[in-house]
């Protein structure tokens, strides 16, 4: 069903290309099973930080399209009050499906993404490479002359532990994730038609 509903989508007559920018704020935890001490309750055990990036937008349908983006992002947890800062470069690989007017839309991404550790503030972390899910929803707003502006709630969560989780280790799950509010903005790519010469 899903792969018939795609195929009667609305192609547009020319693929569309954006890029752009976004950033914003972020809460993030590590799920640590064993649980550790001195991280409940949940908010006493987020970090808050922030977030930013390039966005790249490929559109060759009216609802569906395909999202890159390279983005910083605060990550850790706080334990005992002490908080552990770590710092990644991600690379989300999103679908970007959206419903709505030609104005306000409302959209979801959902896609993998992969990053790396690229300063760990407390040293503490053994597994610097991460890879996950992102899952995200919100509101873009389209103009004529200024571009592109979207508000997006979005929830990653790591499939990579930040530390040993083999059944020799403390862990059987360390797993980063974190919730970010971020406000968007795109414009879109103009290409240069090929001219057409006349014999």
């Amino acid at each position: 069903m899903c792969i018939v509903a795609m195929s009667a989508q609305p192609r547009l007559r020319q693929p569309e290309f954006y890029l752009g920018v976004h950033g914003g704020v972020s809460a993030g935890t590590v799920l640590f099973m064993p649980s550790e001490s001195g991280m409940s309750p949940i908010t006493k055990a987020c970090v808050l930080g922030g977030n930013g990036g390039m966005v790249f937008r490929y559109a060759g349908h009216k609802y569906c399209h395909f999202q890159m983006e390279l983005n910083y992002e605060h990550r850790g947890w706080t334990q005992n009050g002490t908080p552990h800062n770590l710092h990644y470069i991600e690379l989300p690989i999103l679908m970007h499906l959206n419903f709505g007017g030609e104005v306000c839309r409302w959209f979801f991404n959902l896609g993998p993404q992969i990053g790396y550790c690229v300063k760990d503030e407390s040293n503490t972390i053994t597994h610097p490479f991460d890879w996950g899910l992102a899952a995200g929803t919100g509101l873009l707003f389209k103009t004529r002359k200024a571009g592109t502006y979207q508000l997006e709630i979005r929830y990653d969560f790591s499939l990579g532990g930040v530390l040993g989780t083999t059944v020799t280790d403390k862990h059987n799950m360390a797993n980063p994730m974190d919730l970010s509010v971020n406000l968007g903005w795109l414009m879109p790519v103009r290409r240069r038609e090929k001219l057409k010469i006349k014999n």
